[in-house]
């Protein structure tokens, strides 16, 4: 798929409210080229990013009265195992889906899009929580990350790849381009002492594995990191879209100029993140971060990459998800990300 955003906007994909219908208006309103489903956290746990995939997979356990979920690999796992597998390899996309009690944003999104005329909408956009930020943010019964177990690590990595697939046929009926955001926040504590033992290699496999699954069904991929990483990471797992907080770490795409040339020229897409999703949204304007972005984009144009191109192959976001904010400053900074994408357009 040709993509060629120039400065239209999207979202991350959490939003604080409590009426679906409510977080669904605020996204066809102020973002309604490229909408996204919203996922609620504020509603129930089940909605939460490192849980609301989990259905499907093999000896997920969640406590209700403690709001957590974990993997139970006591117990003889051979049965849950082999249906899995079994319905990854028949890719029997239903056993994978995401049913309302885990997302009452998908199903609410839907019934607005087959319910209204959207004739401004020109993509749409999904979100899976990427296999590491799932694998090193859950725990097994003796809370330790289940990444360390080899065995549960395939089948989240294989898990998520199912789950992307069935939320881009689920919103098949559009009749638009889609794409799929990747969230890894976990990507920005890459290198560090915590996961010493994470290697690269196996980071950019498994990105690349969930890539693939997305290009199956004839979409887009994107990988979102809020914080600062080694974003050729990103770049050799074959992503088309590299998603990061522009607002505050939007010097840092520039550390790697020739690869970024390289990836532009190819093709691949930045969202910048230029509008905070934290208290600071109270000090900012469309015009103030407007003036932030131009300089974050000269100054990777200042490293040798055709600026022309970068503002072709730009899209906005917010730096983050919504969904810990006040529902007003979610709500504004929808209508700010709105107000910067619309400057660019006149």
């Amino acid at each position: 798929m040709h993509f060629n955003p120039q400065c239209m906007a999207t979202a991350i994909g959490s939003l604080p409210h409590n009426d679906p219908s409510s977080a669904c208006d605020v996204v066809l309103k102020n973002i309604p080229e490229m909408p996204i489903w919203p996922q609620l956290p504020q509603t129930n746990f089940r909605e939460s990013m490192e849980i609301q995939y989990c259905e499907g997979l093999p000896s997920v356990v969640l406590e209700e009265e403690k709001q957590r979920m974990y993997f139970d690999t006591s117990r003889d796992v051979t049965s849950d195992f082999e249906k899995f597998y079994e319905n990854y390899m028949a890719e029997n996309l239903d056993y994978f889906k995401i049913s309302s009690e885990f997302s009452r944003g998908i199903y609410e999104m839907e019934k607005k899009l087959k319910g209204e005329d959207h004739s401004s909408l020109k993509y749409f956009k999904n979100q899976v929580t990427g296999p590491l930020t799932v694998g090193l943010g859950r725990v097994d019964e003796n809370k330790r990350s289940i990444y360390y177990n080899e065995m549960f690590r395939d089948v989240i990595v294989k898990g998520t790849e199912m789950k992307a697939r069935w939320l881009l046929r689920k919103f098949n009926f559009i009749g638009r381009d889609q794409l799929c955001f990747i969230d890894e926040p976990i990507l920005s504590a890459f290198g560090s002492s915590t996961y010493v033992s994470v290697q690269r290699a196996d980071v950019v496999q498994y990105l690349n594995d969930v890539i693939k699954a997305i290009h199956k069904e004839n979409a887009l991929s994107g990988i979102h990191c809020c914080g600062n990483t080694e974003w050729t990471i990103l770049i050799d797992s074959g992503v088309d879209i590299i998603s990061f907080d522009a607002y505050e770490f939007g010097e840092t795409i520039a550390y790697y100029p020739e690869q970024i040339k390289k990836f532009l020229e190819n093709g691949g897409v930045l969202a910048w993140g230029i509008v905070p999703t934290s208290e600071k949204i109270n000090e900012e304007t469309p015009e103030t971060l407007l003036k932030k972005l131009k300089a974050a984009v000269k100054n990777l144009a200042n490293k040798g990459v055709n600026e022309s191109l970068i503002w072709e192959k730009c899209l906005l976001t917010p730096s983050c998800g919504t969904g810990s904010l006040p529902v007003e400053l979610s709500e504004k900074v929808f209508r700010t990300l709105s107000g910067v994408s619309q400057l660019l357009h006149q």
